[in-house]
């Protein structure tokens, strides 16, 4: 843990945001390690609630799945798998967004196309089946600290993401469709620590048999489709933001505030990086994600 903090250490002087925690948990063990650093304050005790961002989407979906599959049709699992043919992304409506989100046709399609849609979506449908709100399902597994936006106690000890309408935001999703819509939904708006996601994970673990039931899906998954039962999956071993040395059984995702979970089978561990990348903009994500390929690469 020392040389991924010295890794932070040196990288954060050069990154145009300032906040970063990094967790690494170890499955055979049951146990986790983790620190959080802030430009001026140095590696802290205390741990903020980050934005996760579409660490949201395994969070709320990938853990129905595990927790629930049965709930999962043939339909639902395109939609799961980014498979559905819905668009990718739009600007939604609050009082409109359902209907419209329903409106859209399920069929296979030919490539996967990363979609937000199909997210919200697949949401839609186990709420149909189940007929209770989606968080009932899914949150089983969550730790305390990890929690919708709207139920954050502390807000204002959140660190930033960005701006909107001129103020910062601080304690808000910054997902445009999350904050209009402001309701629990799947494809954004949880918040948490990076204790709370490692936490979150080694109950995942406990409750479900995670890795062995990811395992088994990679045995039978296409090599060439990118996600696999509501993760996302390294494509190309050698070359990937979760690192150079992440094995082909390598499973996570990325959220787009500057997040990520990454677990690599092969070595049983898994990496929790949250940080605030987009706080002063979104575009430029070199830093970050060479700090990323440096953290994942000395913990695999």
């Amino acid at each position: 843990m020392q040389e991924l903090k010295d890794i932070i250490f040196k990288e954060m002087v050069n990154q145009h945001f300032d906040c970063i925690a990094v967790g690494v948990v170890d499955f055979d063990s049951a146990s986790f390690e983790s620190f959080e650093f802030k430009e001026g304050e140095g590696f802290l005790e205390t741990e903020s609630f980050y934005d996760l961002a579409s660490l949201t989407k395994p969070m709320t979906l990938a853990s129905s799945w595990l927790l629930d599959p049965e709930l999962f049709s043939d339909e639902m699992l395109l939609l799961l798998n980014h498979r559905g043919n819905l668009p990718a992304w739009g600007l939604l409506d609050r009082k409109t967004w359902k209907e419209q989100i329903l409106s859209y046709p399920i069929s296979p399609a030919e490539t996967d196309l990363y979609s937000d849609f199909s997210a919200l979506r697949t949401m839609l449908e186990i709420e149909k089946k189940t007929g209770k709100p989606l968080y009932e399902t899914c949150s089983k597994a969550w730790d305390i600290e990890v929690c919708h936006w709207t139920d954050l106690k502390a807000p204002e000890l959140s660190p930033p993401t960005g701006f909107r309408d001129g103020h910062t935001v601080r304690g808000e999703v910054h997902d445009p469709n999350a904050w209009v819509i402001k309701d629990k939904i799947s494809h954004a708006g949880l918040f948490g620590t990076v204790s709370g996601l490692c936490r979150t994970l080694l109950n995942l673990e406990k409750m479900t048999g995670m890795r062995k039931r990811i395992k088994n899906e990679f045995d039978s998954h296409d090599p060439n489709r990118r996600f696999i039962k509501g993760w996302d999956r390294v494509l190309e071993p050698g070359n990937s933001i979760a690192g150079n040395k992440a094995s082909e059984l390598t499973f996570g995702h990325l959220g787009f505030t500057g997040t990520s979970i990454w677990m690599d089978l092969k070595t049983s561990k898994g990496v929790v990086l949250l940080s605030n990348g987009t706080k002063n903009y979104w575009y430029d994500k070199g830093g970050l994600n060479a700090i990323r390929r440096q953290i994942h690469d000395k913990v695999w």
